[in-house]
């Protein structure tokens, strides 16, 4: 019998099984944010623990709250600061070379087929779509991977989601993930790792890829899973190849590597979904739970107050080409205030090369620096009780934008669009 991508992570990462079901795995990274990480540090230090397993495969950024915006998270910022320089963590990414932590840990070649991450950050699960095991955290077990390189996990099941079709033009990733947490629901993957799969998930770029597998928590899961291929090696390759680590010689090389990071065409699967896209159009959420998923034209005509364009799921420069297409030469609705927050500096800064970041100022957006900011209600862009906003980021509960305000999730395109005309519609009209 085959085994799964996850199964075979486990295998080759296991260092102790102490009890039935449980798997103490070895650790090939620990990211780490201002916000989680300080409480672990902390805590260590006050036990008389403050020590890391190797500063080497721990990465920290500031993103959440970037700049601060108080005393409270400039302190939390100064623990992480000290502790860095404390323990000699390079990789260490300050305001000013910042950005969120999914998508900077990627795009500096952080993450590889095969790892096992974890950080305590739930959508850490992002980095399954390079075909790792990433997993968001507690303080627990933030603080032992930090301090002994290793984390206990159930082996978890996996359910496989074939992805099928072609996606119609404004159709993008954002609504695929949307289509699949309305199928699975909320709650439908807890304990297992989505295994996406098909010609789908074949043709998205790596941006797509980790905007699905940003959301797979949303189902329940512990992560996200994509098979690693040549869209992997070739987004890889300035890190794995002779410029970078010299990791492999040629590209031919690395993707014969990682054919053992993909599943047997026999593993056993917990379940098999097929989820036909060839139909599905524009999607948003309503109410306050991710898998309240309804077609955009259902909703067309809704007022926003605001636009929010980034986030650890929509912040890419792939996300921000598409937006901008759509707004460049028009203004936004006179009622209506909208953000773009580039993911990463390297992000904005791509942007500014290319043109976006004026044809967004052009239309009436306020761009900001990398920051998760108002995707959580912390900065930049907080919701007022009774106000609404479409948004390109991953949550849609009860407050989580600010208390009282309702957010609707929806791509970047659709975002775009809405900004432009006030109400929540879609790029075609």
């Amino acid at each position: 019998m085959g085994k799964t991508l996850a199964e075979k992570i486990f295998e080759t990462h296991v260092k102790d099984r102490p009890f039935e079901g449980t798997w103490v795995l070895r650790l090939d990274a620990v990211f780490c944010h201002e916000i989680t990480t300080p409480i672990a540090i902390n805590d260590l230090a006050a036990k008389g623990l403050d020590r890391v397993f190797d500063p080497r495969k721990i990465k920290a950024v500031i993103d959440h709250v970037s700049p601060a915006k108080d005393s409270k998270t400039a302190e939390q910022g100064k623990i992480l600061r000290d502790w860095a320089r404390r323990h000699g963590i390079e990789d260490f990414f300050d305001i000013g070379r910042n950005g969120v932590c999914h998508a900077i840990f990627p795009e500096k070649g952080f993450v590889r087929p095969g790892y096992t991450i974890i950080m305590g950050d739930s959508h850490t699960c992002t980095h399954g779509a390079f075909g790792a095991f990433a997993a968001g955290v507690g303080t627990t077990d933030l603080e032992v991977g930090i301090l002994k390189g290793v984390c206990a996990f159930k082996r978890p099941e996996t359910l496989r989601i074939n992805l099928q079709g072609s996606l119609k033009p404004g159709v993008g990733p954002k609504d695929v993930i949307l289509a699949v947490i309305a199928r699975v629901g909320v709650a439908g993957a807890t304990d297992r790792v989505i295994e996406f799969r098909g010609p789908v998930i074949d043709a998205m770029s790596m941006e797509g890829r980790m905007t699905v597998c940003n959301m797979a928590v949303e189902a329940g899961a512990t992560s996200g899973l994509c098979m690693p291929d040549k869209t992997t090696a070739d987004y890889l390759w300035p890190f794995i190849g002779p410029q970078g680590d010299g990791s492999y010689p040629t590209k031919e090389a690395a993707l014969a590597d990682f054919e053992r990071w993909r599943s047997d065409e026999d593993a056993a699967y917990g379940e098999i979904l097929d989820l036909d896209c060839s139909d599905l159009e524009p999607l948003a959420t309503v109410d306050y739970k991710p898998d309240q998923v309804k077609p955009l034209r259902e909703l067309r005509g809704t007022a926003v107050d605001q636009v929010y364009i980034g986030s650890c799921t929509n912040g890419r420069i792939e996300d921000l080409r598409a937006a901008a297409a759509v707004v460049k030469g028009r203004k936004i609705a006179g009622r209506v205030r909208a953000i773009v927050a580039p993911a990463t500096t390297a992000v904005y800064n791509q942007a500014l090369r290319e043109g976006l970041i004026s044809i967004f100022a052009d239309a009436g957006f306020c761009v900001t620096n990398a920051t998760c900011g108002a995707c959580l209600g912390m900065s930049n862009g907080v919701l007022a009780e009774g106000e609404v906003c479409a948004s390109t980021t991953n949550r849609n509960f009860f407050g989580r934008m600010g208390k009282g305000g309702m957010v609707h999730l929806m791509s970047p395109v659709s975002a775009a669009a809405t900004a432009i005309a006030g109400y929540i519609t879609g790029a075609e009209t």
